[in-house]
């Protein structure tokens, strides 16, 4: 069972990096915000843009949609920072919750922006790599771990 552990451990590493990253994405997002530049923080969302192609008069709705963006990036970062430490110890919900927060938030990045071409590979796509990697890991680890526990 020492390898399926190790590969918990990975997991959880790679989980608190995109947590923490993802945290502080979405303080950075929401400081642009309540400090009235909505295109700042759309041009830290879509890194690959034009800066100069978001500079306009945007409705105070766009802000606060972004704004509620910022907030998802806070909290869904800090479920899977929470959840690394419970993946590091084999927890089965805490592996198959940050599976689901992190892995459908990374979906949508892909399908939308990735595919989009609105992002640069750094940081946002390793982001989706790491959180795709981690997910695979610890899956590999709990489904061998319940296999040898049935043997």
């Amino acid at each position: 069972m020492k390898i399926p552990r190790s590969l918990l451990k990975i997991s959880a590493v790679l989980w608190f990096i995109w947590g923490a990253v993802h945290i502080l994405a979405g303080v950075m997002t929401d400081r642009f915000i309540l400090n009235g530049n909505i295109a700042g923080a759309i041009g830290g969302i879509a890194d690959a843009v034009d800066p100069g192609t978001l500079q306009m008069n945007y409705p105070d709705a766009a802000g606060a949609v972004i704004g509620q963006h910022g907030f998802n990036l806070l909290w869904i970062g800090l479920t899977t920072l929470i959840c690394c430490f419970y993946v590091w110890k084999g927890n089965k919900n805490a592996i198959f919750l940050a599976a689901l927060t992190g892995g459908l938030a990374d979906l949508g990045y892909f399908l939308f922006m990735d595919l989009g071409g609105y992002v640069h590979f750094v940081p946002g796509t390793v982001m989706t790599l790491v959180s795709g990697s981690a997910i695979v890991l610890s899956f590999v680890a709990y489904f061998k771990i319940a296999n040898l526990k049935r043997e």
